[in-house]
């Protein structure tokens, strides 16, 4: 059976040892990268299943390397690895990554998000029966191809795969309140305050792509967590 192949991008020379050996010893083929052009390099020569991807990096920095592998891939899962923990960095990375873990982290912690992201992403995972599309107003969710389209303006939202993930379990509850604790715990592993702020950040990012249809709204449910409230029939 083919090895899952992890594209590992850190300068820090000891850390970047210590994650490689523990992923190996875990099953995965681990290709690293010392700085954000060798990854950039890496990446296209290895296409690897997920990428983690350090920010502060000599020659090119994390950013940068994360938005040129999004120009031409959408869909592999990306977590930054990084000391950056202000609220407009971690808004800045989700713009382009899947997930976000704070140095210092325990390994547990990085294998069960690389777990999370990937039992999603690839296609021999098993996957529990649910619809693959939805109709939502005046847009189409389509959660395998990670995409949401705008049936009257012809719009196309290409989504991450945490995105596509948090819109499924919204649309599998229209109309009624999808809890905050059990969304983080699926999706995050646990209900920390870290994974909650990084979720409140994806949660505005949807509200954005569903502003082009008053009847689709994704609402606050005060204490308890979310409700996608269309009014329109599904």
């Amino acid at each position: 059976m083919q090895k899952i192949k992890l594209l590992l991008v850190e300068d820090e020379l000891i850390l970047a040892s210590v994650v490689k050996e523990t992923l190996e010893h875990n099953g995965f083929d681990i290709v690293h990268a010392a700085d954000g052009r060798q990854g950039w390099e890496k990446y296209l020569s290895h296409q690897p299943h997920a990428c983690l991807i350090d920010i502060m990096m000599p020659e090119k920095d994390g950013f940068s390397l994360v938005k040129d592998i999004r120009d031409v891939d959408e869909k592999t899962p990306i977590i930054f690895l990084t000391g950056k923990i202000g609220n407009a960095d971690v808004i800045h990375g989700l713009e382009y990554a899947d997930d976000y873990i704070k140095k210092p982290f325990s390994l547990e912690e990085l294998m069960l998000r690389i777990k999370n992201l990937l039992k999603r992403s690839l296609p021999h995972v098993p996957q529990r029966n649910i619809p693959g599309i939805f109709s939502l107003g005046k847009y189409i969710f389509d959660y395998n191809r990670q995409e949401l389209k705008h049936l009257k303006i012809k719009k196309s939202q290409p989504l991450s795969l945490r995105q596509a993930d948090m819109l499924r379990m919204f649309s599998e509850n229209v109309n009624k309140t999808t809890y905050r604790k059990t969304m983080l715990k699926e999706l995050w592993g646990d209900d920390s305050y870290q994974n909650g702020r990084i979720m409140d950040v994806y949660i505005s990012r949807l509200r954005k792509y569903l502003r082009h249809d008053t009847t689709v709204r994704l609402i606050n449910v005060r204490g308890l967590g979310y409700r996608l409230v269309c009014n329109e029939p599904l």
